[in-house]
C-alpha cells in the first residue's frame, strides 16, 4: 500500500498542478494531506514533518541562492530601462538589410539578454513587442519570425549566467552529496553553480550558431520568408550607435561571467556586481550627461581588477606598503561607484523605474522561495512514503543502465515541462531522481547541463510550450496560433540534435569546466 500512496501522491499533485492552483500550496497542501493519512494508516513517520524547519533554515542560510533576486533584478532593470530596447533597435538596422538579418538579429540580442538577465518570460515579451510588428512590417514570415522570437528568448534557460542553472545548480549539489553519502562516502565532493555555468557555456553557442545557420539557410533557400530590408525611411545606424548600445552589456556580461568562471568571486558575489552594473547603465542611458555613472562603472572593473591583484582584507596582523596601496585604491573606487549608484537611481526615481524593477523583483523572488518551501515539505512526505526507493528500483529496473535511466528520466521531464513550470520541475522531480541518477556515477554538471537544455526544449513545445504563450499573450491578431506553433518546431527539433550530440560527446558539456575548475 506504500507503494501506491507515494506515486498517488505524485499524481495528485501534478493534476492540481496542471489545474491552475497555487503551486506553492498545492505541494505544501498535498504533502500536508498524504502525510497526515500516511500517519493515520501507519506507514508514514511524523518525525518527517519535524525536519521541515531546519530545510527551512538551509534555504535561509544558502548563499546561493541569494543570486537569485539579483539576477533577477539584473533582468527587469534591463528591461525597464529599456536598454534592451536600445540594443534590438540598433542591432536590426545593423543586420536588417542581408536576407534573414532581422531574425539573426533577434537571436543574437536574445543570446546578449539571456548572458545578461537568465529571464525567459522578459525577454520573450520585450522582443515580441519590440521586434515581430517590425519583421512583419519587412514582409518576414510570421511562423519564421515567431520561431526566432520564441527560440531567441529561450535561451535565457541555458546561457550563463542563468536562473535556472542557479537553481539547479543547488538541487544538484544537493542530490550529488545524498548520493555520496549512502555510497558510504562521509566526506563528498560538490558541484558548483560556476560548473554548471562554464558546462553551459559550450553548448549554449552551439545553440546560438544553429539557430543562425537555419535562419540564414531559410532566407536562402526560401527568400521570400525572410527578404532584405530596407531602412532608407530612418536614419543610418552609426558605428558610435552600435557601441553605445553593444559594449555595456558585453562589459557587464564579461564582468559578471567571467569572476564567475576565472574564480574571482562566487555567482552571488557577481550576481551583486551585475545588479549594480544595470543601475549604471540604466543611468548612462537616463541621464544627459552620464560621465559619472561611465566612471562608476570603470570603477567597478577596476574593482574586480583589484580583488585579484591585492588582498584588501583589513583584519590581518601586518600590512605591506603594497596593501595600504591597493586597499586605498579600493576605497576610492569604491566611493566612485557609490556616488556612481546614487546619481543613477536618482535618475531612475522620477520615471518610478526603480519603484517598479523592486516590485517585479520582489514579487518573482518570494514566488521562487515559497515554492521552495512547499517543495520542501513535499520530498519529505515522499521520502516519508518510500518514494525514494520506489525511484531507485524503478531506474536501476530500465534497461540500459545509467544511459537508459537518464534517457527515461529525461523523456519524463520533457513532458512535464509541457503542464509544468521549470521550477517546479527543478523543485519536484530532481530531487527524487538526481540522487539515483548520480549513485549510478552519472557525471553531475553532465546531467545538470542535459536536464536544463530539456527544460528549455519543453518552454517551446508545442503546443504547451510556456514560451508560446508568452509570445501569443504580445503577439498582434495577425499571427495565428498555430503559425507561431510552426515557427517553434524546427527550433525544438535542433535542441532535440543538441541534446542527443551532448549525450554522444559529453566531453562539450566536461571540458571546460574540468579546465577552469580542475
Amino acid at each position: 500500500m506504500n507503494f501506491h500512496m507515494d506515486l498517488l501522491l505524485f499524481a495528485v499533485t501534478c493534476i492540481a498542478l496542471i489545474s491552475g492552483f497555487p503551486v506553492a500550496f498545492t505541494l505544501a497542501g498535498t504533502a500536508l494531506l498524504f502525510g497526515m493519512i500516511g500517519i493515520g494508516m501507519g506507514i508514514f513517520d511524523p518525525s518527517f514533518f519535524f525536519a521541515l524547519p531546519q530545510r527551512i533554515f538551509g534555504t535561509m542560510s544558502n548563499e546561493v541562492l541569494v543570486a537569485v533576486p539579483l539576477f533577477i533584478f539584473m533582468g527587469t532593470m534591463l528591461e525597464r530601462a529599456r536598454i534592451a530596447e536600445d540594443l534590438l533597435d540598433n542591432m536590426t538596422r545593423l543586420f536588417g538589410s542581408m536576407r534573414g538579418g532581422l531574425a539573426v538579429s533577434v537571436t543574437l540580442v536574445g543570446a546578449l539578454l539571456a548572458a545578461s538577465t537568465g529571464i525567459v518570460g522578459a525577454t520573450v515579451v520585450t522582443m515580441g513587442l519590440l521586434s515581430l510588428p517590425t519583421m512583419l512590417k519587412r514582409g518576414y514570415d510570421p511562423a519564421l519570425a515567431s520561431g526566432a522570437i520564441t527560440a531567441a528568448g529561450t535561451l535565457g534557460q541555458i546561457i550563463p549566467p542563468s536562473i535556472v542553472l542557479v537553481l539547479l545548480g543547488d538541487v544538484i549539489a544537493n542530490a550529488y552529496q545524498k548520493a555520496q553519502l549512502e555510497q558510504g562516502i562521509f566526506s563528498p565532493e560538490t558541484v558548483s553553480v560556476g560548473e554548471l555555468f562554464a558546462g553551459a557555456l559550450i553548448p549554449g553557442l552551439i545553440l546560438v550558431g544553429l539557430y543562425i545557420v537555419y535562419q540564414i539557410v531559410i532566407a536562402y533557400l526560401q527568400p521570400h520568408r525572410a527578404p532584405p530590408s530596407d531602412f532608407a525611411d530612418e536614419k543610418p545606424v552609426h558605428l558610435s550607435d552600435i557601441v553605445t548600445s553593444l559594449l555595456p552589456p558585453i562589459l557587464l556580461i564579461i564582468t559578471v561571467l567571467g569572476s564567475i568562471l576565472g574564480g574571482i568571486a562566487t555567482p552571488t558575489e557577481a550576481a551583486a556586481v551585475g545588479a549594480v552594473g544595470t543601475i549604471l547603465l540604466a543611468g548612462e542611458r537616463l541621464i544627459a550627461n552620464p560621465l559619472l555613472p561611465r566612471f562608476g562603472a570603470l570603477a567597478l572593473i577596476g574593482l574586480v581588477i583589484m580583488t585579484i591583484n591585492f588582498d584588501l582584507r583589513t583584519a590581518r596582523d601586518v600590512l605591506s606598503f603594497g596593501d595600504y596601496f591597493g586597499i586605498g585604491v579600493a576605497l576610492l573606487l569604491s566611493l566612485t561607484v557609490a556616488l556612481a549608484i546614487f546619481r543613477s537611481l536618482m535618475a531612475c526615481w522620477p520615471e518610478k523605474i526603480i519603484h517598479r524593477v523592486m516590485d517585479s523583483t520582489m514579487k518573482t523572488t518570494s514566488m521562487v522561495f515559497v515554492i521552495l518551501i512547499g517543495a520542501a515539505l513535499f520530498s519529505l512526505v515522499f521520502r516519508g512514503l518510500g518514494g525514494d526507493e520506489t525511484i531507485e528500483n524503478w531506474l536501476h529496473a530500465i534497461p540500459g543502465g545509467a544511459l537508459g535511466a537518464v534517457a527515461a528520466v529525461m523523456i519524463i521531464m520533457f513532458f512535464l515541462g509541457f503542464f509544468l513550470d521549470f521550477i517546479e520541475i527543478i523543485f519536484v522531480v530532481v530531487p527524487i531522481v538526481g540522487p539515483v541518477l548520480l549513485a549510478m556515477d552519472v557525471d553531475p554538471v553532465w546531467l545538470g547541463i542535459m536536464m536544463a537544455i530539456n527544460l528549455q526544449t519543453s518552454f517551446l513545445t508545442p503546443p504547451f510550450g510556456f514560451a508560446l504563450f508568452y509570445l501569443r499573450g504580445v503577439a498582434p491578431p495577425s499571427v495565428s496560433t498555430m503559425q507561431i506553433y510552426r515557427g517553434a518546431i524546427p527550433y525544438v527539433l535542433m535542441q532535440l540534435c543538441l541534446l542527443i550530440g551532448l549525450a554522444l560527446a559529453p566531453g562539450l558539456i566536461t571540458w571546460l569546466p574540468d579546465f577552469i575548475f580542475g
